[in-house]
């Protein structure tokens, strides 16, 4: 398979939005415009020999679509230019790009450098399944850069993180951590789901590899579960490898809405991204909140070195509620979900339509209290994930939940 635009010269001078629409199509001999779905477990070969060959790696060309299938390539192929990399690997969920990454790089007596401020279920599969492998996990503060260098060890193989966290939007310094990933031989990764390379690019600040949850902002309407890992062709053929073996390949209609979504994805993020900015602007000024967890408003600590790394301040918006003792735990951020018009109450995020979630009682919620605290998720913080509708209705639907208050039950 061949990108439509073959000359590396010509696809080096094209902007984010045409490589988003042009990079990676493939049509078959019969001159499909829009890219055909190729809905087929295995493939066809000319002779025995050739069987043989593509099976021994002699040959390159489709064998069976748990390897890979021109579908899935087409999204590798044009994901991989947005983020600027070299390779890409495809698979089934955002977590089986983690575990694959985990497996590839792994075995019993390493350890991972990571941090508290991740999702709640990437923390669920480090504490509870790579500890059983004899993996160790160390934590430190995702915006502590002293800590992250203090932490490499002689054990550590894997830093990974998420910039921005999931859900209070810290930043790491990713320029700093690459550096002193490289100084030690470690391999980086950084979960880029909530940013997308339309906003943060993390391999040009050095970084090893990118990690998405592609369930999220890149499919962007909340219908097929998907991730992906890219980065230079030597690491991602390793996962391949781990990919292909263990099974968790995307498939390929999955593969297909994915690929169709990029074309709308810098267009969806900077609306989304916009309103975000509003929203987190007028939810500043809101007396019933006491911390808006934003970093494109100025007022964000972080703010300097976000900009830094993004071209704006992304599509979620966390904030932290005023106490109100007369309520019982959970209580009060409840009420809000519960009177909310527009936004849907669900634990995803990445959607069209905008999200509202309590991460302590959802997400965050098989986690231990200690390390909640560890990560700064209480029962007063609630998520936003801004969609494309107009953020005037989102301000004025979130001003009535937060209005009149309830006695308590």
């Amino acid at each position: 398979m061949k990108n439509n635009i073959t000359k590396k010269t010509l696809k080096n001078k094209l902007k984010f939005e045409t490589r988003a629409v042009r990079d990676g199509s493939f049509r078959s001999s019969a001159g499909e415009h829009s890219e055909s779905i190729f809905l087929t477990s295995s493939f066809m070969f000319n002779s025995a020999e050739q069987a043989s060959k593509r099976f021994s790696g002699l040959e390159s060309g489709m064998i069976y679509s748990r390897f890979t299938n021109p579908s899935v390539q087409m999204f590798e192929d044009r994901l991989a230019s947005l983020e600027e990399g070299e390779a890409c690997v495809a698979t089934s969920s955002g977590m089986s790009a983690i575990l694959s990454v985990c497996l590839t790089f792994l075995k019993s007596g390493d350890e991972i450098l990571t941090t508290p401020s991740l999702f709640g279920a990437t923390i669920q599969l480090f504490d509870n399944i790579l500890k059983k492998f004899d993996i160790s996990i160390k934590y430190v503060f995702l915006t502590d850069l002293k800590g992250w260098e203090h932490g490499i060890t002689k054990k550590t193989k894997l830093i990974y993180l998420e910039t921005p966290s999931n859900p209070l939007n810290e930043i790491a310094d990713l320029k700093g951590i690459a550096k002193l990933a490289k100084q030690f031989k470690v391999i980086t990764i950084v979960d880029n789901c909530l940013c997308t390379p339309v906003i943060q690019k993390p391999l040009n600040h050095g970084i090893d590899l990118v990690l998405h949850s592609a369930t999220k902002f890149i499919d962007g309407q909340g219908r097929v579960l998907a991730g992906a890992v890219i980065g230079k062709t030597k690491l991602i053929d390793k996962i391949k490898i781990i990919v292909r073996t263990s099974g968790p390949a995307l498939a390929p209609f999955n593969a297909w809405i994915l690929f169709r979504s990029l074309e709308t994805l810098s267009v969806r993020m900077n609306a989304q991204s916009e309103s975000a900015f509003k929203i987190a602007s007028w939810l500043e000024k809101n007396e019933q909140i006491s911390q808006v967890f934003y970093p494109g408003l100025e007022s964000n600590p972080q703010h300097k070195i976000a900009m830094y790394q993004q071209s704006n301040g992304g599509a979620i918006v966390s904030f932290k509620l005023r106490n109100d003792v007369s309520m019982k735990k959970n209580q009060l951020a409840w009420r809000i979900i519960n009177r909310v018009k527009i936004f849907s109450n669900s634990g995803n995020l990445g959607d069209s339509r905008s999200i509202i979630t309590h991460p302590y009682s959802t997400t965050h919620s098989r986690i231990k209290e200690s390390f909640k605290k560890k990560s700064g998720v209480n029962h007063l913080i609630l998520r936003l994930s801004i969609g494309l509708e107009n953020a005037d209705d989102l301000i004025a639907d979130l001003n009535q939940a937060l209005g009149q208050k309830e006695k308590a039950q």
